[in-house]
């Protein structure tokens, strides 16, 4: 396959899984605002969000207040922003557009009415009118995008670049919503030697939100049977292989996706998340709390946009320097 129809693929997909996780976090965010709290646990919320895109910069330079109005617009109508929704499905769908003959004719009618219908919300009130219902049509527009594409795409190269590219991006995406809900809502040393952490009460409200926001509040409640304690919350994320959206089962997917597309040179971006895959695989829960979660997080990220580069490097477009 040549590299330029693998790099349009690879960030098809991965626009189309940002966008979803951006109206994840965003519907999460709004739901939870919804809630008996004060301006400042609001605002801190929110500037969470902010933290999590690495957006904080740009925003502060547009804005001077941080809130529900503002962020929400900045995050999904603001197209100077590279990760706000209406870039992420205008991206996509340019993606879809110059690679056609790769896709097959239900794959390609997805993406382009998901991107007309967007363009007809916005121009509406909907949006504004109910946030929550419209963060819920975004989600579903990237569920049906990857079932067409998965129930119509031939089995090929193809296939694989566009699995790559949503799993790379949802592990990045599910590693930045854990370390930061995890570092507003749990603080520092909640984990830490001697913490308190068998005896605080946990607020119900807030983490079964983070649980929503990856469709993990079902899952919890069937694998855990208890109630919602921070800890089993990390476990699920990070370390069940079969929980869909945790960072084993999106590594799993890569490295499977990976040895399909195998070349030549792409032997050491294979080790390399084959071995991140294994971290994953052996690592226990208490021992990654007892270390920092915030640093295992971190390391994690950084891990994965050195995995983004190496596939760049050996299948796709390079990266400008």
């Amino acid at each position: 396959m040549l590299s330029r129809t693998a790099d349009h693929l690879f960030w098809m997909a991965r626009y189309m899984e940002r966008a979803e996780n951006t109206a994840r976090m965003l519907d999460v965010n709004y739901q939870t605002s919804l809630l008996p709290q004060s301006a400042d646990m609001a605002e801190q919320g929110w500037r969470g969000l902010l933290s999590i895109s690495e957006l904080t910069g740009p925003f502060s330079r547009k804005y001077r207040e941080v809130g529900a109005g503002s962020v929400m617009d900045f995050m999904v109508r603001d197209e100077t922003n590279p990760s706000s929704i209406v870039a992420c499905l205008r991206a996509a769908r340019e993606n879809a557009r110059a690679v056609r003959g790769a896709l097959t004719t239900e794959t390609w009618e997805t993406q382009n009415q998901t991107w007309l219908e967007f363009r007809r919300l916005l121009a509406s009130d909907y949006f504004e009118r109910d946030p929550g219902n419209f963060f819920e049509w975004v989600k579903f527009r990237s569920h049906l995008s990857r079932g067409v594409t998965v129930g119509t795409m031939l089995q090929d190269e193809a296939l694989h670049f566009l699995r790559i590219g949503t799993f790379l991006e949802r592990a990045d995406n599910t590693a930045r919503l854990l370390d930061v809900k995890f570092q507003a809502l749990a603080g520092d040393d909640y984990f830490g030697p001697g913490s308190a952490k068998d005896t605080l009460e946990v607020d119900f409200y807030h983490w079964s939100a983070i649980l929503r926001s990856v469709s993990g509040f079902e899952i919890y409640r069937k694998v855990y049977r208890n109630v919602i304690r921070p800890e089993k919350v990390a476990e699920l994320l990070m370390l069940r292989p079969d929980m869909p959206r945790s960072l084993a089962a999106c590594m799993n997917e890569v490295v499977t996706n990976l040895q399909m597309v195998a070349n030549e040179q792409s032997g050491e971006t294979l080790r390399r998340a084959g071995r991140l895959r294994a971290d994953l695989q052996y690592a226990r829960i208490d021992e990654i709390l007892a270390t920092g979660l915030h640093a295992y997080l971190t390391e994690f990220l950084d891990r994965v946009n050195d995995l983004g580069v190496g596939i760049s490097r050996d299948f796709l477009v390079p990266m400008a320097a």
